[in-house]
């Protein structure tokens, strides 16, 4: 592993150059002095245009042609004389099944594939957590239609339901919560409605065989079923995020961040601020530690009423908690010398919770919904856009921001031509859904 010095230049290879969090990344390693490189999948994608980057390379969809993606990475490694390779995105699954020939050419951010599956299993997840003593809620796990039936009859009260591998919300199941009112922040005592959302029955596909990564004939234990989901009790209060740089399971920058405004009820965060949160930031600490963990992880919360919080999933990848630590030279550092940060005893912090970050358009889309909802929450949702930055568009890098213009239409297409969504069209050639155990 490389041994930092002071004024050393990194280079430094991220994947998932689509991301807001990759473009915010590689523009914070820019302004610390280190080259960036992208290799990203997708033809159109944020990092493109930016001048924080190098070179990008188009590279094989992780997902549909894995050991070409892997080639393609390790000889990009050794043209680009890379030191430290960054996965942002859902590929990291697919870096980690192919870390131990990277890591003959340089230092691969990414925690093994095994650590990194039960992580990414919401049920596995919840179980390994559970074992710990930590928090978490009640949760089942679903693999047959049968199973869906029984727990029909059985559970009682308020449930969520979603795939066991799911990303940003995407096929989550809301229990039909009628009207009434609870107090979900007890230190400011808002009241918020309940959502009001029809629970349809999860479509649970049927046993099939999954291939390995390598494309070998599956044995009897790749049997599998191709869609498991979980129920899980939904608990009543605010959801709070986390996102965490970890080093053989030793915190070295932490941030935590409240789920205000999202793409819809229940999707991805679109708005950051800083929250100050022990308890979160506790439990994150003695998870990462009694699990051994090395690298970015993300989990999201639910705080009750009482200030007890619950891990509801976990995200073993980077997170859009990275936006808060802008500039960011405390978060390179982080990332790039995390052994360096640990023997000065440091742990990063974002340095003010004045700076709030925002993804623009999809922010503006969280204001059109508070037009039908109350002038109050129109009039904070207008102090929250005014007080932030947006993350994707910088007067000294303005080309991503109308980048992203054609990244959201070649979306669009795809997810016509596929018949799927368009939050699922931009995570379609890189989601991992276990395809290797």
């Amino acid at each position: 592993m490389l041994q930092g010095q002071a004024g050393q230049t990194y280079r430094v290879l991220l994947t998932g150059g689509r991301a807001p969090v990759t473009l915010d990344l590689a523009r914070m390693l820019h302004r610390s002095g280190h080259l960036v490189f992208i290799a990203e999948s997708m033809e159109r994608h944020l990092c493109r245009t930016s001048s924080a980057v190098e070179q990008c390379v188009l590279v094989p969809s992780p997902r549909h042609h894995t050991q070409e993606y892997l080639s393609a990475l390790e000889h990009w490694v050794k043209i680009w004389q890379i030191d430290v390779l960054i996965p942002m995105c859902e590929e990291v699954f697919y870096v980690a099944a192919g870390a131990e020939r990277l890591r003959q050419h340089c230092r691969v951010l990414v925690s093994s594939l095994e650590q990194l599956h039960v992580l990414h299993h919401k049920y596995d997840f919840n179980m390994l957590a559970k074992s710990m003593g930590l928090s978490v809620p009640d949760t089942h796990l679903i693999q047959t239609p049968q199973e869906w039936l029984e727990k029909q009859h059985v559970l009682k009260g308020d449930w969520v339901w979603k795939p066991v591998y799911s990303r940003f919300a995407a096929k989550v199941r809301m229990p039909r919560l009628e009207g009434s009112n609870i107090v979900i922040n007890k230190d400011e005592n808002k009241n918020v409605n309940r959502r009001t959302e029809e629970l349809h029955r999860p479509q649970i596909s049927a046993p099939e065989k999954l291939n390995s990564l390598h494309h070998d004939p599956p044995g009897e234990d790749t049997l599998s079923l191709a869609s498991p989901w979980v129920a899980q009790q939904y608990i009543h209060g605010r959801g709070l995020c986390t996102y965490s740089v970890v080093h053989e399971g030793h915190i070295v920058a932490h941030a935590a961040y409240d789920s205000r405004y999202r793409t819809g009820n229940v999707g991805a965060s679109v708005f950051f601020e800083q929250v100050q949160h022990e308890g979160t930031r506790a439990w994150v600490e003695h998870f990462v530690w009694a699990a051994g963990f090395s690298g970015q992880i993300g989990f999201d919360f639910i705080e009750d009423v009482t200030g007890q919080v619950y891990a509801i999933e976990c995200n073993p990848r980077a997170t859009s908690g990275i936006h808060l630590f802008h500039p960011g030279n405390g978060l390179v550092r982080a990332l790039l010398e995390p052994e360096v940060m640990l023997g000065e005893g440091i742990e990063v912090t974002p340095q003010s919770g004045d700076d709030k970050a925002m993804l623009a358009l999809p922010m503006l889309g969280s204001g059109i919904r508070q037009i039908q909802s109350s002038r109050g929450s129109l009039r904070a949702w207008r102090t929250a856009w005014q007080g932030a930055r947006d993350v994707v568009y910088v007067r000294q890098d303005r080309r991503p921001f109308f980048e992203q213009f054609a990244v959201v239409l070649a979306a669009w297409r795809l997810a016509c031509s596929q018949q799927i969504t368009l939050t699922e069209a931009l995570t379609h050639d890189i989601e991992w859904n276990g395809e290797q155990r």
